[in-house]
This record gives structure tokens, C-alpha cells and sequence, in this order.
């Protein structure tokens, strides 16, 4: 059974991660650029972490988690090592209806964590379903070096121009914008950041009989 992929709002929403390592410093960034406000549980933290907590950039509650960590909460994530802390985490989850990620421990997760690429707005998402995080990093990688940094200008040339067709009251089906998004034209125009004459390109090809 595979898992659902889903992207998240987390935009000022409570979440929690318990442990203060390496590990939990990575989950914290990514929670962060989420726009999420976090709360780290753990009695030590790493510099960076440490630095987070005194600027008041994440709520620090420094001591080992308890039950009733999760209350508030839209998900926490688990990064301890401890399968008994897993376990504690992931019942207390289930029972109070938050999704749970423990590093390295499956049997525990209600969610697992993509190795993602991200250009600009656009977040391509690799997974294997947990059998092999390594190879998720590498077929990431992969992608890399064939979805360049003009993708960034492209989906914000391609965000304005769908704004501007709703505007208008124009639509265009899911092929014709396939097509016009694949126009070399408009490629060249965003790949050398020429933003504005991408989005004539881009509605002159969408809006072409």
C-alpha cells in the first residue's frame, strides 16, 4: 500500500518536533519555511537550534517529552532515536488526531518526508514510500540538473498569466496550456528572466486559435 501524496498548509499553525539533534534541526527548517510556529521539545539543542530558541524564532521547552506535548497541534515529528519515545509520540498522536513522523521508524509515522527540489514556487516532491531515502536523495539530485533555476520565472510567469485569463474570464484546457508552457519561445524569454514578454508570449500562445 503506497502512501497519498499531499502538499500542507502550515502557514502559523503549532507544530511540534521532540529532540533537539541534527535530525530535528533539519525537520524545524523545513517546518519553518512552512511558515509554520514550532515548538522543539528537548532538554539540549544544537547551536543552531539554540540560536532559534534565544531570537524566539521557536518555542523551547527544555526537558524530555511527556504526554500532552501534542496538544494544539497540526503535526509533530519525532527525531529522538528512542523507540519508546516514538511509540508514546505516535499513540498520543492517534489519539488526539495529529500526524506523526518518526525519523527512521515507519511502524511509527501517520506521514513520511519527500526529499524535495525546490525552484521558486515549485516543489517537486520524490519518494520511494520509506524503502530507501537514499535513493529518493538521488533521483532528486537527478532532477536537478535538468530543472534549472528558470523554472522559478517560469511558474510565476505561468501563475500571472492564469490570473490574468481568470481576470478576463478566459480559460484554456490542460493541453493547450501543456503546449504553451513547452513553447520554446517562452522558455527562452523566462531562462533569460525577461518576465514580462514571457507572460505576452505565454497568453498570445494560450489565446492562439
Amino acid at each position: 500500500m503506497g502512501f497519498y501524496p499531499v502538499f500542507v498548509e502550515l502557514a502559523g499553525r503549532r507544530c511540534v518536533v521532540i529532540g533537539g539533534g541534527p535530525v530535528a534541526e533539519r525537520k524545524v527548517a523545513g517546518l519553518r519555511d512552512a511558515g509554520a510556529a514550532v515548538t522543539v521539545v528537548s532538554p539540549t539543542l544544537t547551536p543552531a537550534l539554540a540560536t532559534l530558541a534565544r531570537a524566539r524564532a521557536i518555542a523551547h521547552r527544555a526537558r524530555v517529552y511527556e504526554d500532552g506535548d501534542l496538544a494544539g497541534a497540526a503535526l509533530a515529528c519525532v527525531a529522538t532515536g528512542a523507540a519508546a519515545v516514538n511509540a508514546g509520540v505516535a499513540a498520543e498522536g492517534r489519539r488526539r488526531g495529529v500526524w506523526v513522523n518518526a525519523a527512521d521508524d515507519p511502524a511509527h509515522c501517520d506521514f513520511i518526508l519527500p526529499s524535495v527540489l525546490r525552484r521558486g514556487a515549485l516543489a517537486v516532491a520524490v519518494s520511494t514510500g520509506g524503502a530507501s531515502p537514499a535513493l529518493a536523495r538521488v533521483v532528486r539530485e537527478d532532477l536537478e540538473g535538468q530543472l534549472g533555476e528558470d523554472y522559478a520565472t517560469l511558474v510565476d510567469v505561468a501563475g500571472a498569466v492564469r490570473r490574468m485569463l481568470r481576470t478576463a474570464q478566459r480559460s484554456a484546457d490542460a493541453g493547450r496550456w501543456a503546449q504553451a508552457l513547452r513553447d520554446p519561445t517562452v522558455r527562452r524569454l523566462a531562462a533569460a528572466g525577461r518576465r514580462a514578454a514571457a507572460r505576452r508570449a505565454l497568453r498570445a500562445r494560450l489565446e492562439a486559435s
